[in-house]
C-alpha cells in the first residue's frame, strides 16, 4: 500500500516544490527569501516549535530587515502553532490568504493518455506559458518574472498548456515532481477563456501525466475564498487535508520630523 502524505511530509514537499533561492535553516524555522516574489518564497516556515518564540521572532525580523523584506510567517492550522500565534497576536500581525491543502491518491484509472490529449506538455516553462500564468497570478514586471522562473525550474516539473480554437493560449498548469509525489501548481486560465472547461482539461492532463510517472499521491493549494477552484478540485477527487495562512508584521510608522 502506498504511503499517505501526512501534514509534516506535505510541508516538506511544498518547500521543495517552490524553493526559495535565499534561505536559512535555524533547526526550528526556515527563513526564505526571493526578492519579494510570492508570499510562499518570502516567508518563515516554522517547521518545529521554537524554544523561545519571542527571541526567534526578533531574529527573523532582523533577517528579513537585512533583505528589505517584510516579516511574513506561513502558519499552519495545528496545535504546533499555538505559541507562535500568541506572540504574533500580541504584536498585531495580520492574518491573510487562508489556504487549503488538498490531496488525492494517484490512480491507475487516470486513463487519459498524455500523448493523445489535446494539451501541450513541456519540460520547462515556455515564454507563452509563463506570460499567461503571470498575467493571472503575477505581481511585478520582467525582473520579478525572471525570479519566478528560477523558482519553477528549481524543481523537476511537467508544464501543461491548452490553446483555444484559434491557437491562443487559454490555460496552463504545472505538476511539481518530488520523490514520487506530485504537486499541482500555477493553475491559471486567461481572462477571456474562463468557465469553458480549459482548467479541467489542464488538471486532468497533469493528473494523468503524474499517474504515468508513478505518482502515488497528489497535493495542491487553493485559497479558501476561491469557490470556483475549490469546486473544480472537489470534482476531481481532492479532499482537504489541512490549512495555513500568512501572518505579516504591520509596517512601522515613521516618526514625524516635526
Amino acid at each position: 500500500m502506498a504511503q499517505q502524505m501526512g501534514l509534516a511530509l506535505i510541508e516538506e514537499l511544498m518547500d521543495r516544490a517552490w524553493p526559495a533561492p535565499d534561505r536559512e535553516d535555524t533547526g526550528d524555522w526556515v527563513m526564505r527569501a526571493a526578492g519579494g516574489v510570492t508570499q510562499r518564497a518570502n516567508s518563515v516556515w516554522p517547521r518545529k516549535r521554537a524554544h523561545d518564540h519571542e527571541s526567534a521572532v526578533r531574529a527573523a525580523t532582523q533577517w528579513y530587515r537585512s533583505r528589505r523584506l517584510p516579516l511574513i510567517f506561513q502558519v499552519f492550522d495545528d496545535e504546533r502553532s499555538a505559541g507562535l500565534n500568541a506572540v504574533l497576536d500580541a504584536q498585531r500581525f495580520t492574518r491573510q490568504s487562508e489556504t487549503l491543502i488538498m490531496v488525492r491518491a494517484g490512480r491507475s484509472m487516470d486513463s487519459l493518455d498524455p500523448c493523445k490529449a489535446d494539451v501541450e506538455f513541456l519540460e520547462d516553462p515556455s515564454e507563452e506559458w509563463l506570460r499567461l500564468w503571470w498575467s493571472v497570478d503575477g505581481r511585478g514586471g520582467d525582473a520579478e518574472l525572471e525570479i519566478a522562473r528560477k523558482i519553477l525550474e528549481s524543481c523537476p516539473s511537467v508544464y501543461a498548456l491548452v490553446r483555444d480554437d484559434d491557437g491562443a493560449p487559454a490555460a496552463v498548469g504545472r505538476l511539481a515532481l518530488v520523490d514520487g509525489w506530485g504537486g499541482i501548481y500555477c493553475m491559471a486560465t486567461a481572462a477571456g477563456h474562463r468557465r469553458q472547461g480549459y482548467a479541467r482539461q489542464v488538471l486532468d492532463a497533469l493528473l494523468s501525466a503524474g499517474s504515468h510517472r508513478g505518482v502515488s499521491e497528489f497535493w495542491l493549494l487553493v485559497m479558501a475564498s476561491n469557490t470556483a477552484a475549490r469546486a473544480l478540485y472537489d470534482g476531481a477527487g481532492f479532499a482537504e487535508r489541512g490549512r495555513y495562512l500568512y501572518r505579516q508584521a504591520r509596517p512601522q510608522r515613521a516618526l514625524s520630523g516635526c
